[in-house]
């Protein structure tokens, strides 16, 4: 199969990051106009050809979810009616994930819906990374890649050359993730167990496994309004941990979490840049992921395989 010309472009959420990953590729982001009319609809206009293209639409549907999730729903379809011949949507941040299924009665499952969007606006296959649940990826019935920032992330916590880790999972649904940055880190697991009365509080209930005299890396999706992850590292400390870090390949910091951050046992906070940070804090150390990103698309694009970027345990 003959590689397709490939065009690259950016949504308004991450900028920064699409930049990033278009320097990695050593080439430009296209020309696109992205606006807003008076009434506060999106505009999207292709300021270069797309005709016959392999396009890359690099867009994380964060805050304001809404108007990114539409934004790349439009550029969607306006890179379908100028005739490119592949759209790609590189999603590094999926919104809307959490509500993965029916916890009550009546409610929506709208990580099917936004995959449902996605295809029927056009587009041809996503990209996208470290899912809330790894369940969404029967949601897509187009192409889908699902990549996992655990490479970047333990590469640069090696790096820091520490000894007597213990890796921590701040609830048990997220001990698979868990056990999988502990066999890359050659460290013990503990996992808490903790109970949620409402929607975005987290209480302690037990912790399984030592952590006393241990360096704790408290290890999540997600980074929301940080309540279960600074309730994880007081519980550690609690408990004889030694120093606690956090690794988290989502810094959605929404709410009052920065300041619960910043006041937090942790040492350092360790996130990717898949959502700009809207503030700069002291304990956030930033590992970008566009070399990862540029990658998958550069393969994608010459029909080569990602396996190895797909398997954390690589």
């Amino acid at each position: 199969m003959p590689r397709l010309p490939l065009a690259i472009f950016s949504g308004s959420s991450n900028p920064a990051l699409a930049q990033e990953i278009a320097a990695n590729l050593k080439k430009k982001l296209g020309k696109i106009e992205l606006k807003k009319f008076a009434d506060g609809e999106t505009y999207v206009n292709y300021l270069e050809t797309v005709r016959g293209k392999d396009v890359y639409l690099i867009q994380s549907t964060c805050n304001p979810a809404n108007d990114h999730l539409m934004e790349l729903l439009i550029m969607i379809d306006a890179a379908k009616r100028a005739a490119a011949e592949k759209i790609t949507c590189l999603i590094p941040y999926y919104g809307y994930a959490k509500q993965d299924r029916k916890a009550n009665d009546r409610e929506p499952i709208t990580a099917k819906l936004v995959a449902e969007l996605l295809q029927s606006a056009g587009a041809d296959a996503v990209i996208t990374m470290d899912l809330h649940a790894d369940q969404i990826q029967g949601f897509f019935d187009i192409r889908a890649d699902f990549l996992y920032a655990s490479g970047p992330l333990v590469k640069y916590f090696k790096s820091k050359q520490l000894s007597n880790i213990v890796v921590v999972s701040p609830d048990v649904g997220s001990s698979r993730r868990a056990r999988a940055y502990a066999k890359r880190l050659g460290a013990e697991l503990a996992i808490i167990d903790k109970r949620r009365p409402k929607p975005n509080v987290s209480e302690v209930m037990h912790l399984i496994g030592s952590v006393e005299g241990k360096i704790a890396v408290v290890v999540d999706d997600e980074i929301n309004t940080a309540g279960t992850i600074c309730n994880a590292a007081q519980a550690v400390m609690k408990n004889g941990a030694k120093e606690v870090y956090a690794l988290a390949s989502h810094a959605v910091f929404a709410g009052n979490a920065i300041e619960r951050l910043e006041k937090s046992e942790f040492k350092e906070i360790i996130v990717t840049n898949s959502i700009p940070l809207r503030k700069k804090i002291s304990k956030v150390k930033v590992v970008s992921i566009a070399p990862m990103l540029a990658e998958a698309i550069k393969r994608t694009n010459e029909h080569g395989s990602i396996s190895n970027l797909l398997n954390p345990s690589k």
